[in-house]
């Protein structure tokens, strides 16, 4: 298993947003994304931080149902 990067949020909400994912709007130092799936919304936030906490990323991934072999291979 690979271990979850620690990446600067630019890089993060470029690979999200190839999954799929949309920046709905930032205020202050989070930006708040949305994914739509079927007929749910699936929602996550980001902190505008550089470089992103390994631990931190590591619970955004959980949220986006993203494996850390899938988010690497979007970056």
């Amino acid at each position: 298993m690979t271990k979850v990067p620690s990446l600067d949020y630019k890089r993060v909400v470029r690979a999200l947003h190839r999954d799929g994912w949309v920046v709905v709007r930032q205020r202050g130092s989070h930006i708040r994304m949305h994914k739509h799936r079927a007929q749910e919304i699936f929602k996550l936030t980001v902190p505008a931080h550089s470089p992103i906490l390994r631990s931190t990323l590591a619970h955004i991934l959980k949220a986006a149902r993203l494996s850390v072999d899938r988010f690497l291979d979007l970056i």
